[in-house]
Parts: C-alpha cells; structure tokens; sequence
C-alpha cells in the first residue's frame, strides 16, 4: 500500500501543492514536471503515480528517457532489421497502452529529459490523441493497417530541466496538450526540516543556511533566474552526513555548477566558493 501520507512523509512538498498536482493530473491526464536540477522530479513523479494508485505496483508504472536519437520507432512501432531483413517491432508506448486498455485501474507513462526528445517526430500522429478530450478515440497507425487510441487510464507525466540552457524551447502545440508544474528546492518544507533534526549536525545546518542566501542571489540573478536554483536532493542521503561528505559534496558539486552559472563572472564564483569551504571547513 502506499497512500498521500507516504508520499508526503518521502517527498519534501506540502499538502496543498500535493493536491494542486493531484487534481492537475487527474483532470488533464498529461503533467510536466518542471524545475532546477536536483529538486526530485524524477523522485516525485513515481511517488505521484503509486499515490493516486494507492498501492507500488510497478506493473503499471513505466518510465523512459527521451535523448536526441529517440524515435517514433522506438515508442509507437517501426521496422527493425533482423537476420533475415526486416520485421515490425511495437514500442514501448504502444505495449503500455495494449496493457492498459485491457484493465480499469489507473497506468502511468513517466518521460524523464521530456525536452531532449523531438516530440512531434516522437509522438508523431499520436500528439493528438494525448489531449484528454481525445482520449479513447481512433486513429489509423503509420506502420500498421489498424486503429489505435491512447486509452483515458493512461497517465502522462513528463519531466524536464528548467537550467538546460542548450535546449530549445517546447512548441505551443505540445504546451496546450500538457499541464506544467514547478518543482522548487523544498529547503523550508516540515519533511525536510524533520530531515535536518534527524540529521542533527549544525554545520550541516549551516551549510544549508548558506545555499539558501545563494539561492536567494541566483533567483535574482537577470541571467539566471528560479529555474537555476539548487535543489534539495544534492542534500539528501543514507549515508553518514559527515564533515567529509559535505566538503565533497561542495567541492565536486555545488562549485562546478557554479562555475558554469557565473562562466563569465570570476568574482561571484570566487566569493561563492571561498562561503560555502568555509562552512564546511
């Protein structure tokens, strides 16, 4: 069994966001998860699907990764070559949606880097049938002589990096067919205030206390922005929080993603880096 508290106690977000996101799901059937690297996307987004199923099976949650080289063929259905030439093979998306349409209970396709893909040469002519409204109706396949509809049991949630710089900018098109839900670094949230009592290590406490204020700086940052703030995952782990693991996390972590953030500005990442060795010297 796993229920909204279960959620709750392992994602660091509150009950009215919980909710929102809930509903939003629920009634447009296809959310994107957007946000800065490490504010638990990913994390959230399984924990969603188990949450509304009331249960962890994982028979009826499938993930994927979209990257440049993704392809309808990969996710609806193409021509593969075998020893002997070729043969139509079904992808992903499609089996999932077979699977679905033979049950009642709830399916969830999780998208994982949704903005790495080429979505309308992914999705092809099935970026119609996403939209809920259109669920359940028919549509002739490219590869195959039959009709196939995106059953209304199926879930889609996507993710996707609000700091890739290098990507480009989603369509209007598939902006209508999906709901967008920012994810921020949850650092005020009761789950991990409870997290850092738990931890109970006041450099640690001051460590955190500082990527706040830097947080504060990239959020007002013209360049940068909300969508580049470091998240909360970066902090989070089973291992003994020590004053070793901290100056790794720092020095291996935080400091080169400074880096990259402020390339052009010597001087911020200098005083920065020169804070946060400090706290966790």
């Amino acid at each position: 069994p796993y229920t909204a508290d279960d959620f709750l106690t392992d994602v660091y977000m509150d009950e009215d966001r919980y909710k929102v996101l809930k509903s939003l799901l629920l009634t447009k059937k296809n959310v994107i998860l957007q946000g800065a690297p490490g504010v638990g996307k990913t994390f959230a987004a399984k924990r969603l699907a188990f949450s509304i199923m009331g249960e962890k099976d994982t028979n009826r949650v499938k993930m994927v990764q979209f990257h440049q080289s993704y392809s309808y063929e990969d996710f609806i259905m193409g021509f593969r070559p075998t020893e002997t030439g070729f043969e139509l093979r079904k992808g992903v998306f499609y089996e999932f949606c077979r699977q679905a349409a033979e049950d009642d209970r709830p399916y969830f396709f999780i998208i994982d880097e949704i903005n790495r893909g080429n979505l309308s040469k992914i999705f092809g002519e099935l970026f119609m049938l996403i939209e809920s409204d259109k669920r359940g109706v028919e549509l002739q396949l490219l590869y195959a002589d039959e009709q196939f509809s995106i059953p209304s049991n199926v879930y889609i949630i996507g993710m996707m990096n609000t700091a890739d710089r290098s990507l480009a900018m989603l369509d209007y098109a598939l902006r209508r067919r999906f709901a967008f839900f920012e994810l921020t670094p949850a650092f005020s949230s009761a789950g991990f205030r409870a997290y850092r009592t738990k931890v109970n290590n006041p450099k640690f406490d001051r460590l955190i206390a500082t990527v706040e204020q830097l947080n504060d700086e990239i959020a007002n940052d013209d360049s940068l922005g909300e969508g580049f703030c470091i998240g909360h995952s970066y902090f989070c782990t089973n291992a003994t929080i020590n004053d070793e693991w901290m100056r790794s996390v720092v020095e291996y972590e935080l400091i080169p993603l400074l880096k990259e953030y402020w390339f052009d500005e010597a001087v911020k990442v200098k005083d920065w880096s020169r804070t946060l060795r400090e706290v966790v010297k």
